[in-house]
């Protein structure tokens, strides 16, 4: 996003994702979002509801998601939209790369 801001092509990047049928946002809150992200996100997210899926995959607990977008208002406008007709699966258990590094020793 911040390349695409850089070389004026900002726009086009948020119609193209706008358009995916999925997105797929992998290892979400490893860290707080800075103040350009929140709004890049709250972009996407707003372009995208209620017209394609996005898939967000995280170790963070969703009660924390809230603290890891930072701004109480941007936090609520996103999460609105991403959890909204969300479906939540949450699993337990050890992770699967553990389990199968026990099954395959090198």
């Amino acid at each position: 996003m911040t390349q695409a801001k850089a070389a004026a092509s900002y726009q086009k990047l948020l119609n193209q994702l706008a358009k995916m049928q999925v997105l797929l946002i992998d290892d979400w809150g490893l860290e707080p979002l800075e103040a350009a992200h929140r709004h890049d996100l709250m972009e996407i997210m707003d372009d995208r509801h209620g017209d394609a899926s996005t898939i967000v995959i995280s170790q963070l607990p969703t009660s924390e998601w809230y603290a890891s977008i930072g701004d109480s208002t941007f936090a609520d406008a996103i999460l609105d939209r991403l959890m909204h007709n969300a479906h939540r699966f949450e699993l337990s258990g050890e992770s699967m790369r553990k389990r199968q590094a026990q099954l395959d020793p090198a």
